[in-house]
């Protein structure tokens, strides 16, 4: 069983356990004395809609490029505090929705055969001990079906127990209680919360409470609820008018659709779903510590089971913060999991690599379903990008910068320099758009997206200048997101013409824009000056470490050991850059790779699964191991999320691609590689229904670093394809529709 399991309650917030439907998301403690269950619901944010875009910056974008290009670096930065930059400086931040106390009064120091676990391959979290003599059970699901999450309390004989609902600070010596009002009625506890800020989201959160076979009570005290019963089942809904407007009644609507059912047959209903989801593919490793704890697990480096249940965690995130349905949105920088009314960085959507990174797994994990909240946020990020891209740049089409919200601000965040005026956000977002065809082929998907890939193409054309020399085509302003440079004269830079990120990704977005033409074979106006654009793109430069330049100079970083590898973007998440068809590119990435790390690069979460993708891509097979094995020792909490710190998903979601690279690579066209980066750990282990680009699905086992009996490839759509064997073995072509069975 794929199974995370403890001996003790949870002592703090990073040692809960997450559950979530895609909307409502619960961290469950375990505890029992005072249980509690941090709850959030992903349409919660502090504040309504702003208006920040800088009005005159068009007006004032050629005095800037020329400070860029004379390396005026002072007077750059000051024309961009004044003129470009947003007020207000920040977007809007996600909230909690609240915290359900459950007071059972059970003593720890009475506890007996305690046991905590969440089974993910049903999507469960339970609770097992003995107090006094009493067998306690309790379970804890989010059910996408219902819309609610449900816990069970089951005893061995008739318990009480109180439930009250609040919405605390989570501030240290914080007594305020940031809601509107909480009342209880009808075994019900309905509380309404307004966050801070003009316009802000309303919610109301309600608790429900049956008794089996109506063999308790359920009592009214106060604005809490006294429960005496052996089988209780408890229910939560909330609702807030980012959704309707009439939320007490959808809210109640919720638990009352809920109630129509029983409690075995809620259970039933939720697990149906969820393992519609995450049984579409299986992960295993070997050998299998699983009789150890997680969080003694996770201290031991050989275990290659442990990466197996670290996978399989990672598709149970993305499916419990990320589902695809009416008004969905996207996994912020902490899924849908968020205690704090402060979060870091706002637990939003920053978009110069998190927000796509809590995507890398999707696709490869046949969960492609999962991905589309990202999209259904960039037909709004676009739409009110239009907007910015013409005050700003007096660009036709979208842009959008390092940051967005719930509310698609795309707009410059904060006064950070490294990070803020970066106008390529939208545009990396828009590479998903094509890798999401390449896996599905999904022409109708394409059909609703090209708007959206031809608007960004439109900033592109408009926005690109060229450079001193008259022969490329560059961006001005740009930057390596969050990093700074020493100029040829020592001095810190941070703006400057066409970083290679730049380039990367506008390659790709040119290139992506100019295929989908093709498959839905349009007539586009655009396709000319895309196609010139794209020829005009400088080349990648080697700089004098043998490294690939970060910049078009090749300056030196002010930290050697930056967490952000922007420049190698084109190895991984982009494809033109390989040890097969650019060796000597490829070589140059390595030595990046290895300056960083020396300096030490990865020390982040997000950024150690990034360097796990990035040596995958390199077929470094050992170096992967190495930095997954440091990830889980430096950057992974008792409950497996991964820590930035904070706590950041990303970093999840990263790791978990990761793995899969290592096992299985597509992104070069036409090609499926089988185990390219296996370290010798993995001895033996296997996948089944993992997805590749084209339309494949395949099933194989490994043993020794070889593959074990023949290899199943399905193709839904017949399209021609080459099978790479592991250690330089055979190269097998398949054509055709159906399933292929392929012995090496």
């Amino acid at each position: 069983m794929s199974e995370l399991w403890y001996q003790q309650p949870a002592g703090n917030w990073e040692e809960a356990l997450p559950v979530g439907n895609g909307r409502l998301g619960a961290m469950v403690y375990g505890r029992t004395d005072t249980e509690m269950l941090q709850l959030n619901e992903d349409s919660v944010w502090y504040g309504g809609p702003q208006d920040r875009v800088p009005r005159n910056a068009s007006k004032y974008l050629p005095r800037l490029r020329s400070l860029i290009r004379e390396q005026n670096h002072a007077e750059a930065e000051k024309l961009v505090r004044l003129a470009f930059f947003s007020h207000p400086i920040s977007q809007r931040h996600y909230e909690p929705l609240g915290t359900l106390f459950l007071d059972f009064g059970h003593a720890p120091e009475y506890m007996r055969n305690y046991r905590r676990s969440l089974d993910i391959e049903r999507a469960i979290s339970r609770v097992e001990y003995e107090h006094k003599g009493i067998k306690v059970r309790r379970e804890v699901i989010a059910s996408n079906p219902d819309g609610v999450i449900a816990m069970r309390v089951q005893t061995s004989q008739r318990t009480e127990f109180a439930l009250r609902l609040t919405r605390m600070s989570d501030l240290e010596y914080e007594t305020n209680e940031y809601l509107d009002d909480v009342t209880a009625q009808d075994q019900t506890i309905t509380m309404h919360i307004t966050p801070g800020g003009h316009k802000s989201n309303r919610a109301c959160c309600m608790v429900k409470v049956r008794t089996a076979d109506n063999q308790g009570s359920v009592t009214q005290v106060g604005n809490k609820l006294l429960v005496s019963a052996e089988d209780t089942l408890v229910l939560i809904s909330a609702q807030t008018t980012y959704r309707c407007d009439d939320i007490d009644k959808k809210a109640s609507s919720d638990l009352d659709t809920a109630l129509l059912h029983s409690t075995d047959e809620i259970w039933e209903r939720h697990v149906k779903d969820y393992r519609s989801l995450y049984g579409r593919m299986e992960m295993h490793l070997s050998p299998n510590n699983c009789d150890m704890p997680t969080d003694k697990r996770i201290k031991d480096s050989h275990d290659p089971g442990l990466i197996a249940l670290y996978h399989n965690y990672c598709r149970y995130l993305l499916i419990s913060c990320s589902r695809d349905e009416d008004k969905a949105l996207p996994a912020t920088l902490q899924g849908i999991w968020n205690p704090s009314f402060h979060p870091a960085w706002g637990c939003k959507y920053t978009i110069n690599i998190n927000l796509q990174m809590n995507y890398w797994p999707a696709n490869v994990c046949n969960l492609s379903d999962c991905e589309m909240p990202l999209f259904s946020l960039l037909e709004r990020v676009a739409k009110s990008g239009e907007e910015t891209a013409q005050k700003m740049y007096g660009c036709r089409g979208w842009v959008a910068h390092h940051c967005t919200d719930i509310w698609a601000d795309t707009s410059p965040v904060d006064t950070w320099m490294p990070a803020t005026l970066w106008p390529l956000g939208g545009a990396w977002l828009c590479v998903h758009i094509w890798d999401h065809f390449r896996f599905t082929r999904d022409k109708g998907f394409l059909q609703r997206m090209f708007p959206i890939l031809q608007g960004c193409v439109q900033f592109l054309l408009d926005f690109l200048v060229e450079d001193a020399s008259g022969e490329f085509l560059v961006t001005n302003p740009s930057l390596s997101p969050e990093n700074t440079f020493y100029d040829e004269n020592g001095e810190p830079g941070v703006l400057c013409e066409g970083s290679t990120i730049d380039i990367q990704i506008v390659n790709a977005v040119l290139s992506a824009y100019l295929k989908s033409v093709e498959e839905l074979e349009m007539d586009s106006k655009l396709a000319p000056a895309a196609l010139d654009a794209l020829r005009r793109l400088p080349p990648l430069r080697i700089g004098s470490f043998g490294q690939l330049q970060e910049w078009a100079s090749d300056y030196a970083e002010v930290e050697p050991g930056h967490r952000h590898v922007s420049h190698l973007w084109a190895l991984h998440p982009g494809d033109t850059i390989s040890p097969e068809t650019t060796p000597k590119i490829a070589e140059a990435c390595s030595v990046v790779l290895h300056r960083r790390q020396a300096h030490g690069g990865g020390h982040t979460g997000w950024s150690r699964a990034w360097l796990i993708n990035l040596h995958a891509r390199l077929l470094a097979a050992e170096e992967c191991a190495k930095h997954l094995d440091l990830l889980l020792a430096q950057s992974t909490l008792p409950n497996l999320l991964d820590t930035h710190p904070p706590f950041q998903i990303d970093g999840n979601f990263g790791a978990g691609a990761g793995i899969l690279e290592m096992l299985l690579q597509s992104q070069e066209e036409g090609i499926i590689r089988l185990l390219p980066a296996c370290p010798r750990a993995w001895c033996s282990g296997s996948l089944r229904n993992v997805c590749a680009r084209g339309g494949f699905k395949l099933d194989f086992s490994w043993e020794n670093g070889q593959i074990k009996d023949a290899v199943t490839v399905y193709s839904e759509f017949g399209r021609k394809t080459v099978l790479c064997f592991p250690n330089n073995g055979p190269r097998i072509e398949i054509q055709g529709r159906g399933s292929h069975r392929i012995k090496p």
